[in-house]
């Protein structure tokens, strides 16, 4: 007689609590993020008085060499057995390091300008690596939070629509909070100092409470041995992730210039600095629509179709920048909000991408590493960003660039297209290359049922010999 065929049991749903609760962490996350991507080449060109071939090469070396421990960190939460898993003790133990290190880069304590130049790498350097250390789990643990790739489209939807909440607030309330709270004296870098308080503070509360309502449910295979080597061969030899990994070095490149150029828009283009914290409220909240539309937009397109249009529609609309009247404010917020209203699904649908290739290599080679895929993911962000943010202080200098002065025509032209056309370039290589990604629904569901199926079989083979 031959033995049941084993069946799958059901998988169950992630609650709202739980979804909520993993992005909640993303937006403690992108409280320093964002704060770094808008406003800390500016915060060290203007405020602290660094010169900008300085701050774009800090801008560069920093996030590089700090980007390298991502792997290193995602291969060590792979072999982190606790009694809260591989990947949420770093929530719990990098939490309160990361919120005091985040306040400490804006001190602006009173040194020579090479003091404060070593300073700025020192700071910025500790807070990467504390960066690194909590978010590089907390990206992995989505992929283990259910083995469902709907779900965690859901959980990725939920995550960044609290991700881009965080990026809103920054956005939003520091071009008025460093202003507010300056004190009796009126110096903006009291007002940054203690804009950072208040976010440091929130955002570590916030960590603990992602900690404390997420659970970790998938686990290896029980026969899989622990080499890095072969962990970093699977990777090598997963086409899908390779691509998503050039994808990832795009889109940063992409944000680091584009989120740190617009204050300089702002300021010399358009002339009017305090208006950027209305334009960024707009845009955040139409990427949230954006994010929140995932569900819907998915009835029309796959995931992969979407990701290409939403890719290259928002990489238009950036272009287009360079070609309306800085001083048009009609046009400039149209652009805005069809731009971001259509970046909305990318990230929710690229992450679920990622926890999708982790699926893969398990199916491909009967091995996972969760957090090498979503850790080396994160170096190619890194590496963008550090580049989109060193290209930014780079070509300031290159254009003539005078921090608080009244630009020449060629800075002007220069900070216009470190606005629009460079980011824009970026983006659409980013569609481009998704362009290659062959992961497709029916593959993701025949996957999901292998290796279900692959989990029931010991526990069916006991049950029957």
């Amino acid at each position: 007689m031959n033995p049941p065929v084993s069946t799958p049991a059901p998988v169950p749903r992630l609650s709202f609590r739980e979804k909520f609760a993993y992005g909640l962490g993303d937006t403690a996350s992108n409280f320093y993020f964002q704060a770094f991507n808008l406003f800390l080449v500016y915060y060290y060109t203007d405020i602290f008085g660094l010169q900008s071939t300085s701050v774009g090469t800090l801008m560069f070396i920093t996030p590089i060499l700090v980007a390298v421990l991502n792997p290193v960190i995602g291969a060590i939460a792979d072999r982190t057995n606790s009694r809260w898993g591989k990947f949420r003790p770093y929530i719990l133990w990098g939490a309160i390091p990361y919120g005091l290190l985040g306040v400490l880069m804006f001190a602006n304590p009173n040194l020579s300008t090479d003091g404060k130049l070593i300073y700025a790498y020192v700071t910025y350097t500790l807070v990467l690596i504390t960066y690194a250390a909590i978010n590089t789990p907390y990206g992995a643990l989505m992929g283990v939070m259910s083995p469902s790739s709907e779900d965690r489209t859901s959980l990725s939807t939920y995550r960044f629509a609290c991700a881009f909440t965080g990026a809103l607030l920054i956005g939003w309330l520091v071009p008025w909070l460093k202003d507010a709270l300056t004190g009796v004296t009126g110096n903006p870098a009291i007002g940054f100092r203690n804009t950072m308080w208040i976010f440091a503070a929130v955002s570590v509360g916030m960590f603990f409470y992602t900690f404390a309502n997420t659970r970790e449910r998938v686990a290896p295979p029980p026969t899989q041995k622990s080499s890095l080597r072969e962990d970093i061969g699977d990777l090598m030899r997963n086409p899908p992730w390779l691509i998503l990994f050039f994808v990832a070095f795009l889109n940063l490149t992409n944000v680091g210039m584009r989120s740190g150029s617009g204050i300089y828009y702002f300021k010399y283009c358009v002339g009017n600095e305090a208006a950027l914290g209305t334009f960024n409220l707009v845009g955040f909240l139409c990427f949230i629509a954006g994010a929140l539309s995932t569900k819907l937009l998915l009835r029309l397109l796959p995931r992969r179709g979407l990701m290409i249009t939403c890719t290259v529609v928002n990489a238009l609309t950036m272009a287009a920048f360079y070609f309306v009247d800085p001083h048009s404010t009609v046009l400039l917020y149209v652009l805005n909000i069809v731009g971001q209203f259509v970046a909305g699904p990318t990230p929710a649908i690229v992450w679920s991408m990622y926890a999708d290739t982790a699926d893969y290599g398990e199916w491909k080679n009967g091995r996972r590493a969760t957090g090498l895929v979503f850790s080396a993911t994160v170096f190619a962000q890194k590496v963008g960003l550090a580049i989109g943010s060193a290209m930014l202080g780079w070509m300031l200098s290159y254009y003539g660039f005078v921090a608080n002065a009244a630009q020449s025509p060629r800075a002007i032209h220069g900070i216009t297209i470190l606005f629009s056309l460079l980011p824009a370039l970026f983006g659409g290589l980013s569609g481009l290359a998704i362009l290659f990604y062959k992961i497709d629904e029916p593959l993701v569901k025949q996957i999901e049922r292998d290796l279900a199926a692959r989990k029931a079989a010991p526990a069916t083979a006991v049950s029957t010999s």
